[in-house]
């Protein structure tokens, strides 16, 4: 069987809102809650938390210590890099790719991209991150799984600094949806359980606005239950926060 990692990429210098990654969701960092969840997830041999190797990202070292997660420092802007790295350190033979600005992965959903991946018996880029082909997944509880291998030769033909930063652009563009190389990078999905089918639903935590969105999602639902699920989610957007707007 070869050995898949997952890895959660953060830092503490966004662009949009700087120091996100410890921002604070019902009593613990937004990236605490992050690892919180996917340390739920059965299918992966291990989970990683990759940070940029600098002063001010030593915070996240600390964080996923305490959460018993491995941390891996590496380039901060050549996320291509940071990420090839750390699938070395780790002997990764398939990749799974967690952006920490999504606040509220679904651990069955990440371990069902996983599995869907390993079927196809063949190379390529499988995700349930976002919508691809109409999958109808709310966009942030899912995760991008790809090979190593297609890392490494991404790594070697790929210089755009767009695509250094964005590693998914060196496989499938979301916004123009359409696959960079499909003949050496076939894309796959699988379709959203109809039970929370609602590619309507953002849970990205990229603004401020997006934060306080999230706060207000963790402050209702993790006192009921820690482990709550997207189902849980939908319910509270649309019966309690839709109601207060």
């Amino acid at each position: 069987m070869k050995r898949a990692v997952l890895i959660i990429q953060a830092r503490m210098g966004s662009s949009r809102l700087p120091g996100k990654s410890m921002m604070d969701l019902a009593g613990a960092p937004l990236v605490g809650r992050i690892l919180e969840r996917v340390k739920r997830c059965r299918r992966f041999d291990q989970v990683v938390l990759a940070i940029p190797d600098t002063r001010q990202d030593a915070v996240l070292r600390d964080l996923g210590n305490s959460y018993g997660v491995p941390v891996f420092a590496g380039s901060e802007d050549d996320l291509v890099e940071r990420y090839y790295q750390a699938a070395r350190a780790f002997r990764a033979d398939i990749v799974g790719r967690l952006p920490a600005d999504n606040a509220t992965p679904e651990p069955a959903e990440i371990d069902r991209i996983l599995e869907h991946h390993r079927s196809l018996g063949r190379p390529g880029f499988s995700s349930n991150l976002s919508v691809i082909d109409d999958s109808g997944y709310p966009d942030g509880i899912g995760a991008e799984v790809f090979d190593f291998s297609l890392l490494e030769e991404a790594r070697a033909r790929h210089f755009a600094a767009r695509q250094r930063e964005h590693v998914h652009l060196n496989f499938y563009d979301y916004g123009a949806r359409r696959a960079v190389d499909a003949d050496w990078c076939p894309i796959s999905t699988v379709r959203c359980p109809v039970e929370f089918r609602r590619p309507d639903l953002v849970l990205d935590v990229n603004t401020p606005s997006q934060y306080e969105f999230m706060r207000q999602l963790y402050t209702y639902l993790y006192p009921r239950n820690p482990n709550f699920h997207i189902t849980d989610v939908i319910r509270w957007h649309d019966e309690v926060y839709q109601s207060v707007r």
